[in-house]
């Protein structure tokens, strides 16, 4: 029987060192094949080793925990089974989001040892009922679906949006905005007939938004639900988006292919 491995993603050396000392006192068969420290190097490495189990960081620079997993849950390849996903975290609010999300599990920082061993116990309940022939991924990614959305939203929908153009600041009415896509270090600001960039990231911009206005198709898209014109599906499955007003097609990830159940 093989033995089942984990990947490890924590920002901080000792905190990552901890939990490895914990985890080999707690479950010696696991064995730990990768520790990085950032949520880009921990969707990198989770394709790379496909490991049974991550311990993700909520909070890590650049990409968090969250964020990384979504990644990781729309890159992973069909049919492949996916790993257990355990949130690290010293915030008790991501604690209490995961557990409505019915994520398998979060540990609180500092890792003690009796909660770990709890947590121990249900990833090798979850490994083994996977071993019946459960990927694991439908539900990673309702799972993963349920705690973007728990992200408590701006206290009223953002109205205009400023945009540097030139020398001149532009104010664009959020109400003209098709599509806000990520670019790099821009977000691209997308209206019928212009388009700008802003340096807000678009997960600071998505709670700040009327999320009945506007719907998250990608990781890196968002578009304005009213001007979707047609939805396709190609040959390999994937959706499509064509709005009225623009000539691009945005692709629809599967994290939020629910959206367009219908199809």
């Amino acid at each position: 029987m093989t033995a089942p491995t984990a990947l490890i993603a924590e920002d901080e050396p000792l905190l990552a060192q901890a939990l490895r000392a914990e985890l080999a006192r707690a479950w010696p068969e696991l064995v730990v094949a990768g520790v990085v420290g950032d949520g880009a190097s921990a969707v990198r490495e989770a394709l790379a080793l496909r490991p049974d189990v991550l311990f993700f960081d909520i909070r890590m620079p650049g990409q968090g925990g969250l964020e990384a997993a979504t990644e990781l849950a729309e890159d992973w390849p069909a049919g492949a089974p996916f790993p257990a996903l355990v949130f690290v975290t010293a915030y008790d609010q991501y604690a209490v989001q995961a557990f409505e999300a019915r994520a398998i599990d979060y540990v609180l920082k500092p890792v003690q040892a009796e909660r770990l061993a709890r947590t121990v116990v249900r990833l090798q309940e979850t490994l083994a009922q996977r071993a019946g022939g459960s990927g694991g991924l439908d539900a990673a990614v309702d799972q993963l679906r349920h705690l973007l959305a728990a992200r408590a939203p701006a206290a009223a929908p953002l109205r205009v949006i400023q945009a540097s153009v030139g020398t001149a600041l532009r104010m664009v009415p959020v109400d003209e905005v098709l599509v806000f896509e990520a670019a790099d270090k821009y977000v691209r600001v997308l209206t019928a007939a212009h388009e700008y960039l802003i340096r807000t990231p678009l997960k600071e911009l998505v709670p700040q938004l009327d999320a009945q206005a506007f719907w998250q198709v990608h990781r890196g898209t968002v578009v304005r639900a009213d001007a979707i014109d047609t939805v396709t599906r190609d040959e390999a499955g994937k959706l499509h988006l064509q709005l009225r007003g623009r000539p691009e097609k945005w692709p629809v990830s599967r994290l939020y292919a629910h959206l367009f159940r219908a199809m």
